[in-house]
């Protein structure tokens, strides 16, 4: 199948996950997916990070250059693309992807629950609080994917970025964040890989160990990425720094659609 859930850990960086994710871990030493490494844009700041990831264009072009540029994107997204190819499209995500792809500014009290729609994303369940629980998160994306059947969904966590803007990456609270979401991928990963869906775990940016990310070191840069799809090799390539602008390509090949003109061409697989 051409199914296609990207799990995006907000604020995780790749040590954190390398180290202390053992489910993710497990499934790498027993060749079930492939691991690599991804080198997160600038500014690594969550709206321009996102706009990023489903649109594979740097922020200098697309203009979404901070957290406070409140727009609607004018680039082609992976979302627009897999929808007009008859795909259907979900989110269970942070507010900002709504008004990335929906409707911008939001207002929650009436653009939490988009169902049925004709936006990009045609079903979104958006949360806006940074604390709003990463197990009603995931639980929001099955739902999506079990009654709306979505061929394309983005199921996006914000736990493990408010611990680390709370306490930082060198934390007891930001490790406990990212066992805890390892530990819910765990319920969930190996049925949705039954059902037929190519699965992609990543993050946006990471964490540093003064609360916060926006620079160039690596743990504010570096995150994991794990793909478990038959399409991909399986194998720890962790060894080798994927530039964050192949993933909207990489999506895109997964789906078995075109990518747009401004996407790179895939390379690293």
């Amino acid at each position: 199948m051409n199914k296609v859930i990207l799990v995006v850990l907000d604020g995780l960086n790749a040590k954190t996950a390398h180290t202390y994710m053992g489910f993710l871990e497990h499934l790498i030493e027993n060749n079930q997916c492939a691991a690599y490494r991804m080198n997160a844009e600038l500014p690594a700041q969550s709206r321009p990070l996102y706009e990023v990831i489903q649109t594979g264009v740097p922020s200098y072009l697309n203009g979404i250059v901070s957290n406070g540029t409140v727009r609607r994107s004018k680039e082609t997204s992976v979302f627009q693309l897999a929808k007009a190819a008859g795909l259907k499209t979900g989110a269970a995500s942070y507010h900002w992807v709504s008004e990335l792809y929906n409707k911008a500014p939001f207002n929650p009290m009436t653009d939490r629950i988009q169902l049925d729609t004709d936006q990009a994303i045609e079903n979104g369940l958006f949360y806006y609080e940074d604390h709003y629980p990463d197990s009603h998160l995931i639980a929001d994306g099955a739902y999506l994917i079990n009654e709306k059947q979505t061929d394309y969904i983005l199921i996006h966590s914000m736990n493990i970025d408010d611990i680390g803007h709370k306490f930082g990456s060198q934390s007891k609270e930001y490790v406990q964040a990212a066992v805890r979401m390892d530990a819910l991928l765990a319920n969930y990963l190996m049925d949705w890989l039954k059902k037929g869906y190519q699965v992609v775990v990543t993050a946006d940016h990471g964490m540093n160990e003064y609360c916060t990310h926006n620079g160039v070191t690596e743990e504010e840069r570096q995150v994991p990425l794990y793909i478990f799809s038959d399409k991909v090799t399986v194998g720890d390539c962790r060894e080798t720094l994927v530039p964050q602008l192949q993933l909207a390509p990489l999506l895109c090949y997964l789906l078995a659609i075109e990518k747009s003109a401004a996407m790179q061409d895939l390379t690293f697989i």
